[in-house]
């Protein structure tokens, strides 16, 4: 076991449970070389008489009512909750709750602490954690990464209390959409297609006012139509319904909100954003025709609400998800680190300052189409 696996010295559970941190480093070595968190986590398994922001307070979910006041202050003070039953979790943490179904292995709590140390956010780790299974951590799979990570989507948890998905799934994508420029404009979005790009995004940020949105979004789907182009339009699905657009983008708030049902029915295809494991769960809910996955790097376009995935979590995506459905690796994304993206298997990715902001963008997308054929 290499030094930044050693968790002896790490406060790791409450009270201090000498047989979970041994459980934890053995399956924490299994899952391959991940740098171990800076966040000051911690699980108890009763309740601390001064919980820190860092603490997963474990209770029996017939024992939450009892807990009720009492749960309330923990979360005040930045603590989070995992109410667990015998096939069901449910993470109460930041004003948000994750509810989940599946099977708690006898370890989930030493995997649990395992994923929290590989740097996993808590929602995230719990659905890793009620993927993992008893004895895990001594199946390898050398054909894919050579390590224990879960990987088999039939193990995953499910999601409780999700919006009902449409009757009919969305029209299936390509496997490998290739080369995805995110465009800001009608204009950009007519150039690019006539380079040969064969998959592109309008994002255009304003609404307003609505007609000319609805004569750019026209303007997309008529030069997408002229160069036989995929042309996705990015959060405003209205207006892409009438335009009779090939598909939307939409991101994870807005499948609450959107008439998934209607765009579903009229044949228009649907990718979502995901970032991370829970969210990955919640778009395959929806049966999308594709899944983005990001934001792989660092990116400017666009506030991120988390931290960048990298690399070694995108391996992970795909391999989890490769023939389940397409997937788009999208952030931060330019023709020096492309390479190594489309190396963990994905069969797209989004650019948009690679191309944008390219001093010759006829140059960059043809230097960037010719990354998919190496």
């Amino acid at each position: 076991m290499t030094q930044t696996l050693t968790l002896k010295d790490r406060d790791l559970f409450w009270p201090p449970a000498d047989e979970l941190t041994e459980a934890t480093e053995r399956i924490r070595a299994s899952l391959g070389d991940w740098p171990p968190t800076h966040a000051p986590w911690r699980i108890c398994l009763t309740a601390p008489d001064e919980p820190n922001g860092g603490d997963l307070i474990v209770v029996a979910e017939a024992d939450a009512a009892r807990h009720g006041e009492q749960a309330a202050r923990w979360l005040v003070r930045g603590a989070a909750v995992v109410e667990a039953a015998e096939n069901k979790a449910a993470l109460h943490l930041g004003g948000e709750t994750y509810r989940l179904e599946g099977h708690l292995a006898e370890d989930w709590i030493p995997a649990l602490a395992a994923f929290l140390d590989c740097g996993f956010d808590p929602h995230d780790a719990l659905v890793l954690a009620l993927a993992w299974r008893d004895g895990d951590e001594t199946r390898r799979d050398a054909n894919a990464a050579g390590d224990a990570f879960p990987s088999d989507l039939a193990t995953f948890p499910r999601l409780a209390g999700l919006p009902q998905a449409p009757a009919q799934a969305f029209p299936r994508c390509p496997e490998r959409l290739g080369l995805y420029p995110v465009l800001p404009s009608a204009e950009w979005v007519e150039r690019v297609v006539g380079f040969g790009v064969k998959t592109v995004q309008l994002r255009r940020k304003s609404a307003h006012p609505a007609d000319e949105l609805q004569r750019e979004i026209a303007r997309c789907v008529a030069a997408g139509r002229q160069h036989d182009a995929q042309v996705f339009i990015n959060d405003h699905w209205q207006a892409a319904l009438v335009a009779g657009a090939y598909g939307v983008h939409l991101g994870q708030e807005d499948v609450h909100t959107a008439d998934l049902s209607a765009l579903a029915a009229a044949g228009i295809r649907l990718g979502l954003s995901t970032h991370g494991f829970y969210e990955i769960l919640k778009a395959l809910h929806f049966r999308p025709s594709y899944i983005a996955l990001g934001a792989v790097f660092p990116t400017t376009t666009k506030v991120m609400p988390t931290a960048p995935q990298g690399l070694k979590r995108l391996v992970r995506y795909v391999r989890l998800l490769d023939g389940v459905v397409p997937l788009v690796a999208i952030g931060g994304i330019d023709l020096q680190v492309l390479p190594d993206v489309l190396a963990t298997g994905v069969g797209c990715a989004a650019v948009v300052r690679a191309v944008t902001e390219a001093a010759d963008p006829a140059a960059a997308v043809s230097a960037l189409q010719q990354a998919f054929t190496q």
